[in-house]
Parts: structure tokens; C-alpha cells; sequence
């Protein structure tokens, strides 16, 4: 459905696509390997168990790689729409870009790469000074930590949550993802029935099954367009 009316409770759901303009590369290459080893291999409960060493230098490299990268053009702009409407962003992603353009209202499905977890009962997290996590980090309750991340085969805390908030939106904008992954994937179909959905993705039209107006272009590129779409002369 087309609209150019201005929504008032937007949802933005943000996939690998929103940060790739600013040099984060996805989780997966093209041959489906990081430096020779399955996902499965990195980022499963059972790889954490078996060789944690090669799970923390994974993430340790993202995290350094994360530490030098910068928001782009499209986080900017979903930062500038809280002085105007209400956004509230869901992503997939765990790099904290948006955070760092300056959204204040982000809900993370996957988990935080800044943020080490406990192995502890209690499962508490903590911001992450530095890239670096080693064998010898402890939570204050002297507990090994872990990468802050939603790895496969564990439930997506958050879940019930987002469901919520697309539920609750009059406007929904999917970016950057393929929505292939499960269950965030299943958040586009949650809207009601006369709710406006924008897809913006360089795929976007392959991608498109719940009738959303597509846009076929990069993050940065789309979210331009619907900035004077819905804001015209009103720029920030």
C-alpha cells in the first residue's frame, strides 16, 4: 500500500543491509564460511562449549572491526525522525550504530556485540570497554562471560516484545534484510491489515510477499526518499 501520509507510530525493522554502507560485513560470506569454518562452528551454544578460543576471536574481530566503523547516512536519518514522530526500531543486527546516530528507542533480537553476558545463573550483561574478551574475563560475581549473542538454537528473548511494537505501529519499514531468518523474519507479516509497509532493499522487489511498496536501493538511498516523502521542506 502506498502512502504519503506521515506516520505517527513508526516501526523501522533493520536487517545486515542498514549497516553495510558503513563497512559491517554480515555474519556469513558469499561460500557461507568465515575463514574456513560453518557458521554453525562460531556461533552455536555447542561451538562455545567445544572451542571457545575460536568462538571469542570471532567475535573479538567483529568487535574491533564494529569499534572503527561509523553510522551512515540512513542511521542518521531514522535518528532525526524521533524529534518529529515516534520510532521505534527493531534489529537484527548486533552492532550499535543506531545507538551511536543517536536513536534512543532500539530493540535488539540477536543480541549486542558490545555487550559481554555472564555464564552465570543470573545471565547479566555489561558493556564492553574494549574489543577484546579472554579466557580470563569474569562478571563481577566470578562467573565466565560470554559474547552478548543470540546464537542458533537459543530463543530470541526479545521476541514477544517486537511482536508488540509492529503490532502497535500505523506504519512499518523493513531494511536491509531477506527476510529469510526465523522468527524475525515473521514480523512483517504481524501488521494490521491496513498498515503501510515500505521495503526498502536492493532486492527488494524478489523479496517482496506482503504487498509492500518496494524499494529497490540501498539503505541510505530509500530511506532519503521517504524522508521527502513524509517531510518534504520540513528537513532536519
Amino acid at each position: 500500500m502506498v502512502t504519503y501520509t506521515r506516520p505517527e507510530r513508526l516501526v523501522v525493522l533493520t536487517g545486515a543491509g542498514m549497516s553495510a554502507e558503513s563497512g559491517i560485513e554480515t555474519f556469513r560470506g558469499a561460500n557461507g564460511l568465515w575463514e574456513g569454518h560453518r557458521l554453525e562452528e562460531v556461533a552455536t551454544p555447542e561451538a562455545w562449549r567445544r572451542q571457545p578460543d575460536l568462538v571469542r576471536r570471532f567475535y573479538n574481530e567483529r568487535r574491533r572491526n564494529l569499534m572503527h566503523s561509523l553510522p551512515n547516512a540512513g542511521h542518521e536519518i531514522l535518528a532525526h525522525w524521533q524529534a518529529k514522530i515516534s520510532v521505534k526500531i527493531i534489529t537484527q543486527n548486533v552492532d550499535d550504530l543506531h545507538e551511536r546516530a543517536g536513536s534512543k528507542d532500539v530493540l535488539h533480537l540477536h543480541g549486542e556485540l558490545m555487550k559481554s553476558r555472564s555464564c552465570g545463573p543470573n545471565e547479566t550483561t555489561r558493556r564492553m570497554k574494549g574489543w577484546e574478551m579472554t579466557a580470563h574475563d569474569r562478571c563481577p560475581d566470578g562467573f565466565q562471560i560470554r559474547p552478548h549473542i543470540v546464537w542458533f538454537g537459543e530463543a530470541v528473548p526479545n521476541m514477544s516484545t517486537a511482536m508488540e511494537l509492529v503490532k502497535s505501529a500505523d506504519c512499518l519499514v523493513v531494511i536491509g534484510t531477506s527476510l529469510q531468518v526465523y522468527p524475525a523474519a515473521q514480523l512483517a507479516f504481524e501488521t494490521g491489515a491496513d498498515v503501510p509497509i515500505h521495503l526498502i532493499d536492493p532486492d527488494a522487489n524478489s523479496l517482496n510477499q506482503m504487498g509492500a511498496e518496494a524499494w529497490p536501493m540501498k539503505a541510505s538511498e530509500g530511506l532519503k526518499k521517504l524522508d521527502n516523502r513524509w517531510f518534504g521542506s520540513d528537513q532536519c
